[in-house]
């Protein structure tokens, strides 16, 4: 008997322990939440003193960069299902990967030549990144552009695997990444609308959009980086900000500004089939589609239907095996033309997403 007692008691130490480690994490995560809200005027590094009114035809790259940790090697426990234990999936990818995929990410920019980047998933201070500032090493690579940051991933500790304490994804610092090979009058942060419920929200992304004003003829292009949410199951938080989106976007369109918009929807564009491009696969994946009747008909999606944007991480990358969709696109107002838009197929190597460039005419 005394034995049993024994072991209960280590038992009930051993909860108590936990629930106390739980409580502790919420505290310190609430008592350090990240709150963007409204409007804020960013900061600028590098400069340029071009004007887009020189040539009215410019080019654009989009890219998810996938903080240079989910290169084609990597698995990513969260898409898993793992929150209580990563099992044999590591928490963070090992530095020689990181690096690996960084060098690539600055070698493809470079080679790219495109005048505007929007890029996603920029790391500057994160554990899952081993601290590398990978804003400041595109940054010095772009010498010729002005360059803006707009932070939407702020915890100082994400604290999954629950049951990994030692080895948890812990700090991140990253968001979103602009730069322009043109004179930018003004860098906006504009929060995003929605919501997790609490405790979870404490620990995900702030979403937001990061806008540059550029001065084109005699109006303004307006050219907005987006990522919306993920892990948004049923689309209820996309719905919130696609419908900010819609009325920033009507409102500076009907400003007489041009306004162009890149980056990582988190869903198809209209009418685009999700699985169109995907091979038989053993899981079942979904993506939602934004809806049609979103903006009026003038206004077109770009995009490059033949090749996919983005693959899904529950395994690393196989070709011809994983699952693979289009959420990387573009957004252009009637008085902006494409002229050709191409995703390029590096097979995955350095990011779960695939970049996409484009050029464009203004009307």
């Amino acid at each position: 008997m005394k034995i049993i007692k024994r072991i209960f008691k280590g038992i009930a130490l051993i909860v108590s322990m936990f629930l106390l480690y739980v409580i502790i994490v919420i505290i310190h995560g609430t008592l350090t939440d990240f709150e963007g809200l409204g409007v804020q005027a960013l900061e600028q590094s590098g400069a340029t003193e071009k004007s887009i009114a020189e040539d009215s035809i410019f080019s654009a790259m989009i890219w998810n960069v996938g903080y240079a940790g989910l290169g084609k090697e990597t698995a990513f426990f969260y898409d898993q299902g793992k929150m209580l234990h990563a099992g044999d999936t590591p928490t963070r990818t090992p530095r020689e990967l990181v690096e690996k995929n960084g060098a690539g990410t600055v070698r493809l920019i470079e080679e790219a030549k495109a005048d505007f980047y929007l890029l996603q998933e920029v790391d500057v201070d994160s554990k899952r990144s081993h601290k590398i500032n990978a804003f400041e090493e595109i940054q010095a690579t772009l010498t010729a552009y002005q360059g803006q940051f707009a932070v939407n991933y702020n915890v100082k500790r994400v604290p999954i695997p629950i049951f990994q304490p030692f080895s948890v994804y812990g700090k991140v610092f990253s968001g979103l990444a602009s730069y322009s090979k043109y004179k930018v009058n003004a860098a906006e942060r504009h929060q995003l609308p929605g919501s997790y419920e609490w405790p979870n929200n404490i620990f995900q992304l702030d979403r937001c959009l990061l806008v540059q004003r550029i001065d084109a003829k005699d109006k303004e292009l307006v050219v907005i980086n987006v990522h919306n949410s993920a892990y948004d199951k049923g689309g209820v938080i996309k719905a919130q900000q696609m419908e900010y989106i819609r009325n920033f976007c009507l409102e500076e369109y009907e400003k007489g500004n041009y306004v162009l918009l890149g980056g990582d929807w988190n869903q198809c564009p209209p009418d685009f089939p999700f699985d169109q491009l995907a091979a038989q696969n053993p899981f079942a994946y979904s993506q939602i589609n934004i809806e049609k009747d979103f903006l009026p008909n003038e206004w077109t999606w770009c995009y490059d239907q033949d090749t996919p944007s983005n693959r899904k991480n529950r395994t690393a990358y196989v070709e011809g095996e994983s699952f693979v969709t289009i959420i990387d696109f573009f957004l252009i107002s009637p008085n902006i033309e494409m002229l050709e838009i191409e995703t390029i197929d590096m097979g995955f190597d350095y990011s779960d997403h695939q970049p996409v460039r484009a050029s464009f005419k203004l009307l």
